[in-house]
């Protein structure tokens, strides 16, 4: 009897351990998961891309972020089939991510013991907006609750916006949609719009890897959302993604513009170019220095490992 109560006991302590470990990563944690990253970071490790890289991103499209994480063989980085509050407004940001389950009363109590112990305050689902950071998107794997899995309103919609200057990324529901539209540069990806408050819903992880529909995302992923849907960039490769992406619509601009004056084929622009066709493009490129979106050192350094 003696021993079965010491087991249990450690077992309990154990359990409520790893239970607490769900919520958050330590920065040790966050900088292993991440750490292919070499760049800047947050105090608690997550990657945090530069703000100028970001502006450009917002430049490039789904295709041809997708294309280039493709070729590395990261093919889960991308959802689609979302309703937005604008359609024409697109989201770019790092990920500040939170995992939902539905509620047990048991596993849902250590949470909460261990928020209220690390200070937190209010219901779980304001615990990952007093994380955000400017720049910062909040993605949530709300499981793809709708009837009262509404994770914010426009209450919680003005406190992210005043926090993170962005929107957010919900693979749930959310409320008070015509408040929502006020918010003056806030927009959200969701699956559905709800007039009920959330319930029975409980934060398993906050700032941990998550799933969002068929795509994987870390914490300090670079978020593109747009009106096709939202992909998710690994922080490690976002330069690699952007300098790659800017290229292929500098050499489609080159292409159009070069079949509207007939000057080539089609035949001769969709495939691998000529050494004649690139060489007018490079030229082109020189007398047209302002329709370069990288600097000049960026693309030499990025044609010198192309094939074309």
């Amino acid at each position: 009897m003696q021993y079965s109560f010491i087991f249990l006991l450690l077992f309990s302590l154990i359990s409520q351990s790893v239970l607490a470990q769900l919520l958050t990563l330590n920065r040790d944690e966050m900088v292993k998961l991440t750490s292919q990253w070499e760049g800047e970071r947050y105090p608690d490790g997550r990657p945090k891309v530069p703000d100028d890289i970001l502006e450009r991103i917002k430049n490039i499209s789904i295709e041809e972020a997708w294309a280039s994480m493709r070729g590395e063989e990261y093919h889960n980085q991308f959802e689609g089939d979302w309703m937005m509050i604008h359609e024409d407004q697109p989201i770019v940001g790092r990920a500040l991510t939170a995992q939902y389950m539905p509620t047990r009363p048991d596993f849902a109590d250590v949470l909460k013991a261990e928020g209220e112990a690390d200070g937190r305050i209010g219901g779980m689902n304001s615990w990952p907006i007093d994380e955000l950071q400017p720049g910062d998107v909040y993605i949530a794997d709300g499981y793809g609750k709708i009837v009262d899995g509404t994770l914010i309103g426009d209450n919680l919609g003005n406190s992210i916006y005043s926090k993170s200057g962005n929107g957010v990324i919900f693979d749930g529901s959310l409320r008070d949609l015509e408040g929502l539209e006020k918010i003056d540069g806030f927009n959200a990806f969701v699956r559905g719009w709800d007039p009920s408050f959330i319930k029975d819903m409980t934060l398993g992880g906050l700032n941990t890897p998550i799933r969002i529909g068929r795509a994987t995302v870390l914490p300090g992923d670079v978020v593109l959302a747009k009106r096709e849907g939202v992909i998710f960039i690994p922080a490690h490769m976002v330069e690699e993604v952007l300098i790659n992406a800017e290229f292929i619509a500098l050499r489609d601009k080159f292409g159009h513009m070069r079949l509207r004056e007939g000057t080539y084929t089609p035949g001769e622009i969709d495939t691998r170019w000529t050494d004649a066709i690139k060489q007018d493009f490079l030229s082109w490129l020189d007398d047209n220095p302002d329709e370069m979106p990288m600097s000049k050192e960026e693309l030499d350094q990025y044609l010198e490992n192309r094939t074309w």
